[in-house]
């Protein structure tokens, strides 16, 4: 087993612990986004999130839904759906030995087709940028694991 020590002084490893905490930062963004859109928009999902709009009927009218609340949380979703395997499957690819080259290929697309998938979302922009993003983020995870799979099968 592999001291800690030095899987930090792995340069992929390094890799991997810069580009992953650069997508759990955007990850953690979508939240306070939605707080950011929940408070501008004034659309609540707990009763005691109404409570400094009153009190009984008149903050029951701020627990709705709101299209652009919505839309932010769906890209927030989307991050978890997508970035969760990264993350596992990424630590995976950095321990299995690839070219730091081809490490940084993979961490560098991966983190910018989230930025640009986020930015997409959130705009929002035409398709097929949002499908597009998502697509070459996913295509990264599929081609870490392959590279796993082929590296270290063991069935």
């Amino acid at each position: 087993m592999a001291k800690l020590a030095q899987l930090i002084d792995n340069d992929v490893f390094r890799a991997y612990a810069t580009y992953t905490t650069i997508v759990l930062l955007k990850m953690m963004l979508m939240s306070l986004i939605t707080a950011y859109f929940r408070v501008t928009r004034k659309a609540f999902a707990n009763p005691e999130d109404t409570a400094s709009f009153g009190k009984g009927e008149s903050a029951k009218k701020y627990l709705r839904t709101d299209p652009d609340v919505e839309r932010v949380r769906r890209g927030h979703q989307n991050d978890l759906e997508n970035i969760v395997p990264f993350l596992g499957i990424g630590l995976l690819y950095a321990l299995s030995g690839p070219e730091l080259s081809t490490a940084l290929l993979h961490f560098r697309i991966f983190v910018g087709a989230r930025i640009a998938h986020t930015f997409a979302y959130l705009i929002p922009l035409p398709q097929p940028g949002r499908g597009l993003s998502w697509a070459v983020a996913y295509a990264v995870t599929i081609s870490m694991a392959y590279k796993v799979l082929k590296t270290a099968l063991y069935l």
